[in-house]
């Protein structure tokens, strides 16, 4: 099975078939087919590749609606945690947090719905980080949450002296006090 549901509504795992053998292996990171099979209809129009080092965290980031995006995120090379909130009033799973490594070995790749917060953090020595979205970047509707916030409890697996932080990801407020715009539709 390509899609592995979490407890998270809309928020699936997604395991591309691996074709291996002597010379190496192939696999197709994205096809529209097999998402149109599992009913997924998404509209890719970004695609954004970054390169961190240890301890970068970057996140927790969200753009507001209408311009809130789907992505779908994969590491090309390295091993990341990666994190998001659900941020959709009304959702079973508002306000939950959930991570799951992604990682270059493991290629597993998370779909990721509108109205969650993302970020994630580099557990490997560098880490290769690439991910579609579906909605362009919107510098007006950026928002984000404090990714040390207590109450998400999120484990980055970096020690706390250790993260490497932008300056703007450290002034994002926590959970209670922040402001978005997103509805759960079932």
């Amino acid at each position: 099975m390509a899609f592995i549901k979490t407890e998270f509504p809309g928020l699936l795992i997604f395991e591309p078939r691996l074709f291996e053998d002597s010379r190496g292996y192939f696999y197709e990171s994205y096809n529209a087919g097999i998402f149109e099979a599992a009913g997924i209809s998404v509209n890719f129009v970004q695609d954004n590749q970054a390169k961190s080092s240890y301890g970068v965290v970057r996140g927790l980031h969200y753009q507001l609606a209408p311009f809130a995006q789907t992505k779908l995120i994969r590491v090309l090379e390295g091993k990341i945690v990666d994190a998001v909130v659900d941020l959709r009033d009304g959702s079973p799973t508002y306000g939950k947090q959930f991570t799951i490594e992604l990682s270059a070995e493991n290629r597993q790749q998370l779909l990721v719905p509108k109205g969650f917060a993302h970020g994630y953090s580099v557990v490997s020595e560098t880490a290769e980080v690439f991910y579609k979205c579906d909605d362009f970047y919107n510098k007006e509707a950026e928002g984000g949450l404090s990714l040390n916030d207590p109450t998400l409890n999120i484990d980055w697996q970096i020690p706390t002296d250790k993260m490497i932080i932008s300056e703007k990801d450290l002034l994002y407020p926590p959970f209670s006090e922040s402001n978005w715009n997103f509805i759960y539709q079932p």
